[in-house]
């Protein structure tokens, strides 16, 4: 192929490359060429023409217009963070200085001896018209801890609380290594909390601590020897007051006679053998007039007439009790009171009975006595007015004779005899011959002998 000939394949711009062309070259019009010369000289004209900056501005419009669109195309092609609030800020809350306040009672004084924290939490709520609606939104959390005792189970602890007692009682020594805890402690501390939680939850008065823990154990105890079964409680000592005996003690003070707390009768009783009325029959038949007034009057309402009428029921029982049969006076007879549950129970052959005997051991002496009447099942550690008044001249009604759990009791269970009138002397050689049954007294040890007290009677 001559030279100008693929110079001239070069330069054709419709040449495919590596495609070879499927017609002969021929000579012809320079179209192409022309049209090139035509297209430069009309561009020439139009840059310096008015229409020129028109096109100019246009492509320019578009150009813009474009590049908003690929921004807003990546914009949204990006993921979005979630919107986030702006914070509020919180409000100041401050709690009130004094976080109770006396509206007819004050939780402070619920019980003495009760460690009570309070505390006031404030919260953030919604709406006063829904808040006002909602229980929770105005509420109180109360939160009673109590700690149940663990009885003493060990000589030496026993011996801690009443120095001397192996000493005074040599024979417990081989006892209580077969001690074991009675039923009647859990139970008593049992009744002691629901009480607690009865009281609690209506707001009310609560035992003090005191009185609370006023029991240090209580053991069943059996001599290996004999077999004697004996019921051992470490307590404190309270006083009871109750009682009357119109054979022994027809005449008593009228503050007693009127009172509407005294109880003339106790658990122990007995055939009535003298003819002197109880003194205090006349103090109940005024009871039932003053009874009988109320209800006939036109403003007592009908719950108050129920509850009179109830009440002149149980005082003409209790008459009858006094013109029958003769009780224990505290104020002068020695004996000791068990919880009401103790002396009913079924079953136990270590519970205590109305009647049975009983020795006290206090600071290095041993007293002679029987189990005399019922107490509450919350409560342990009582014995009569004159019992008390042994072991501290001070005692009174109002003021218990030992505070501390250092009273050791010993009941012989099934030990009863047939209800009698007291003999001290009696109780005295009872005891001692029941507590042989257990290796007898330590030497140099004796019982105590009670003196009758009472007055003369009348003639």
């Amino acid at each position: 192929m001559p030279p100008h000939s693929e110079n001239q394949k070069k330069n054709d711009p419709h040449e495919i490359e590596g495609v070879k062309s499927r017609h002969a070259h021929a000579a012809t019009f320079p179209w192409f060429r022309v049209s090139i010369l035509v297209l430069f000289c009309g561009s020439i004209v139009l840059l310096f023409s008015p229409l020129s900056e028109n096109l100019y501005r246009k492509l320019r419009e578009l150009r813009s217009a474009g590049k908003e669109v690929k921004e807003k195309k990546v914009r949204e092609s990006k993921p979005k963070a979630p919107l986030s609030p702006a914070k509020p800020k919180e409000p100041v809350i401050r709690a009130p200085k004094d976080h109770t306040a006396s509206s007819g009672g004050d939780m402070r004084m619920l019980s003495r001896g009760l460690q009570l924290n309070t505390n006031i939490r404030i919260e953030k709520g919604g709406a006063a018209s829904l808040e006002r609606d909602t229980d929770e939104s105005f509420s109180a959390h109360y939160e009673l801890k109590i700690k149940l005792p663990k009885a003493i189970t060990t000589l030496p602890e026993l011996e801690k609380n009443t120095p001397g007692l192996t000493a005074m009682l040599p024979g417990l020594e081989v006892m209580m290594p077969k001690a074991k805890v009675s039923g009647f402690f859990y139970q008593l501390y049992d009744n002691k909390s629901k009480r607690m939680k009865s009281n609690a939850t209506q707001l009310n008065e609560l035992m003090t601590r005191h009185n609370f823990y006023d029991c240090e154990t209580m053991l069943n105890l059996k001599h290996p020897e004999t077999g004697r079964r004996v019921f051992l409680m470490q307590a404190e000592m309270d006083v009871v007051s109750d009682g009357s005996d119109g054979d022994r003690l027809p005449v008593m003070p009228e503050k007693i006679v009127n009172s509407t707390n005294y109880q003339p009768l106790t658990s122990y009783g007995w055939k009535k053998t003298g003819k002197s009325p109880n003194p205090l029959i006349a103090g109940w038949k005024n009871r039932i007039r003053k009874a009988e007034q109320e209800i006939a009057l036109a403003v007592t309402k009908d719950d108050r007439k129920a509850w009179l009428q109830s009440r002149i029921t149980k005082i003409k029982r209790e008459i009858k009790d006094m013109e029958a049969r003769s009780f224990l006076v505290a104020d002068y007879d020695p004996f000791i009171v068990m919880p009401i549950n103790v002396l009913t129970s079924s079953g136990d052959p270590y519970a205590a009975r109305v009647g049975d005997y009983a020795i006290v051991v206090y600071e290095g002496k041993i007293y002679p006595s029987i189990v005399g009447d019922a107490g509450p099942s919350f409560k342990v550690g009582e014995a009569s007015l004159r019992f008390c008044k042994q072991l501290n001249p001070k005692a009174g009604i109002y003021s218990r004779p030992v505070s501390d759990l250092t009273v050791t009791y010993i009941v012989f269970p099934g030990s009863r005899d047939s209800s009698r009138e007291p003999d001290y002397t009696k109780w005295q050689q009872r005891c001692a011959s029941l507590l042989s049954e257990l290796g007898g007294l330590g030497e140099g040890m004796a019982l105590h002998s009670w003196e009758d007290t009472f007055p003369p009677a009348a003639k």
